[in-house]
């Protein structure tokens, strides 16, 4: 619940100009182990995609359809080595592309401080709600599981404590 948010805002801003490899340095340089993109090639694209009855209606769809299912393909978001070395997938941003001026998204330049803010306040609303629904008890509660569980940088304070207006660009 908490990162499909934030994969979320990571795939529009993707649509909307921002490289997939740079999204994922941006939070990575925020603090976390690893960005989103890089998450999903580690996962693997295709959980929960089916050969049989995809329509390429998404980059995922798309990236599968080639065959580029993550790391345990070798590509994915990222192309790897035989040592799981990433370099970035020019085919990735050509489809993110492809698919933004099929939507009439106009691509343009995307700061890293909209990058890190887009990504990162829907992962503090979704903290909120989880407090507000009584499914954790403390905002400590949260904090906890975001940095042992989602990789939360612990330097920031956690979640909940962590202030937008501390990005920098």
């Amino acid at each position: 619940r908490i990162l499909f948010y934030r994969q979320r805002q990571a795939e529009q801003l993707a649509l909307e100009g921002a490289a997939p490899h740079r999204i994922d340095k941006v939070l990575y340089d925020f603090g976390f182990p690893m960005g989103a993109f890089q998450m999903a090639d580690l996962a693997g694209l295709d959980i929960g995609w089916n050969a049989k009855t995809s329509k390429g209606e998404s980059v995922k769809d798309r990236l599968c359809e080639l065959d580029r299912r993550g790391q345990k393909n070798g590509a994915g978001f990222y192309d790897y080595d035989d040592k799981r070395n990433a370099t970035p997938a020019p085919v990735a941003v050509e489809l993110f592309a492809e698919f933004a001026a099929k939507a009439g998204i106009k691509q343009r330049d995307i700061s890293a401080e909209e990058i890190l803010e887009r990504c990162i306040l829907p992962m503090i609303n979704e903290g909120a709600k989880i407090l507000e629904e009584g499914i954790a008890i403390r905002a400590s509660d949260i904090d906890v599981v975001y940095v042992y569980g989602y990789g939360w940088p612990v330097y920031r304070g956690g979640l909940v404590n962590w202030l937008p207006w501390k990005v920098t660009g």
